[in-house]
């Protein structure tokens, strides 16, 4: 389950929906800077580190080394889960590779983009100290990885990265003035943090190719979105992993020759969160009408998010990038007032006609979307449960999409609930309850 566009995809209510066709859900690379929003019955379940699954008792849940893990946010999580009843005893496993944010992680984070904000290069990070954890992972020296918290040598090694981060802090801090990090209480916080998330800690690798060799179900749960890719994406407004499907593997340690679906999951038109180039953004009344209708506002941040209409130029280069086979269209709905729809075919960049995705951020950012117009709707389709039942020129938008994308779709959302969603008739590989409409 890949996002194609910059994330907020709606990735999450779909690893819902098909949790129930699954044995596993793996969340493989990403952190606390992801917003994944379920809703069911009612209620609604906002997760950032815990995959989707949870709320189905019946299938393990699994975070991969690939994720980078803050431990009072994921308690946070699953305290909020524990009060609403929603058992995760008994199946959710963290992997014990999976690195750890530490109090200095953040402070790097918020004074380099304090320092980037004074400049003008702000990346716009979430400053939930994901970066800097990634950049010691990569760094390797002052990594720590969950099972370390569990070492004999855990305090001491607190205590000397702590006074390195020190120094480091006291550097980038404006007149000097960093924050001076108190490493015995940070090894005492994360030892209390460690001693509630034993019971969850094991050795993820082993478990999912032993899954693989048994021929279990897994269903893999991507997050932000692959434009975000750290090696493949709008660079370097992108996140710090593998956010496309080639980060599938390096992330959880299951080999691709065992995917047998990739959904891409795209919303019906663009948004983003942060800096970078946006093509076809629309900072105008029509940006503001699809981030109203859409409640276009980070699930983790509230940030307003930029909105414009559909890029398929750069879908069409993720959906390679990520050997998508199928296609997800999410919030048709927002688009059901707009009387003419705007999709970007090509660009025009120092006059000529471009219609492959550009591997620089400068090329981009001079880019001038070339749209093709498909007629609105106008009728309200939040109601609608039955793809048949979408008026005409929605279901000539969607295929319009397909076409241009080169992939057939085959799910079809017209709002957050679970009901609210639609597979093409086509679609075999649906869930039971849908397959039953």
């Amino acid at each position: 389950m890949i996002g194609l566009q910059w994330g907020d995809e709606a990735k999450g209510k779909i690893v819902d929906l098909l949790t129930e066709n699954h044995d596993i859900v793996v969340r493989y690379q990403g952190g606390a800077n992801a917003g994944h929003t379920v809703v069911t019955g009612g209620q609604t379940y906002k997760l950032s580190l815990i995959p989707s699954g949870i709320l189905n008792p019946k299938v393990q849940n699994v975070i991969t080394g690939g994720v980078v893990l803050n431990p009072p946010s994921i308690l946070a999580e699953i305290d909020g889960l524990l009060a609403r009843n929603v058992r995760i005893d008994r199946n959710m496993t963290i992997s014990d590779r999976a690195h750890v944010i530490f109090p200095w992680h953040l402070e790097e984070d918020r004074l380099t983009e304090a320092r980037k904000n004074t400049s003008g290069e702000a990346i716009g990070t979430t400053q939930r100290g994901i970066g800097p954890c990634y950049r010691d992972k990569v760094g390797r020296t002052n990594a720590f990885r969950l099972g370390d918290l569990f070492r004999p040598n855990f305090a001491e090694r607190v205590r000397m990265v702590a006074a390195e981060k020190n120094v480091l802090l006291k550097t980038i801090a404006p007149a000097g003035q960093g924050p001076q990090l108190d490493a015995e209480q940070i090894v005492k916080d994360y030892t209390t943090y460690g001693e509630r998330l034993k019971p969850f800690v094991g050795d993820t690798t082993a478990f999912l190719l032993d899954a693989v060799d048994a021929d279990r179900r897994m269903l893999f749960e991507g997050a932000q979105g692959a434009l975000l890719d750290v090696d493949h994406g709008t660079y370097p407004y992108v996140t710090s992993s593998n956010s496309s499907g080639v980060g599938i593997s390096s992330g959880s340690g299951v080999p691709g020759s065992f995917y047998k679906r990739i959904i891409g999951v795209v919303k019906a038109y663009g948004t983003r969160v942060g800096g970078g180039p946006f093509p076809t953004e629309q900072d105008n009344e029509i940006g503001q009408h699809l981030r109203d209708l859409g409640n276009e506002y980070g699930t983790v941040t509230r940030r307003p998010r930029r909105c414009g209409w559909f890029d398929a130029v750069a879908a069409r280069y993720t959906v390679r990038l990520s050997g998508v086979t199928t296609l997800a269209v999410m919030l048709l709905d927002v688009l059901s007032e707009v009387p003419e729809i705007q999709v970007c075919t090509a660009y025009e960049i120092n006059g000529k006609r471009v219609e492959t995705f550009p591997s620089h951020v400068d090329d981009l950012r001079d880019a001038r979307p070339i749209y093709t117009t498909f007629p609105g709707w106008q009728t309200d389709i939040s109601k609608i449960t039955r793809w048949t039942d979408l008026p005409e020129n929605a279901q000539a938008y969607i295929a319009g999409l397909g076409k241009i994308l080169g992939r057939p779709v085959e799910i079809t959302s017209v709002g957050p609930d679970r009901a609210a969603t639609m597979f093409a008739p086509n679609a075999s590989w649906a869930p039971p309850t849908f397959l039953a409409q």
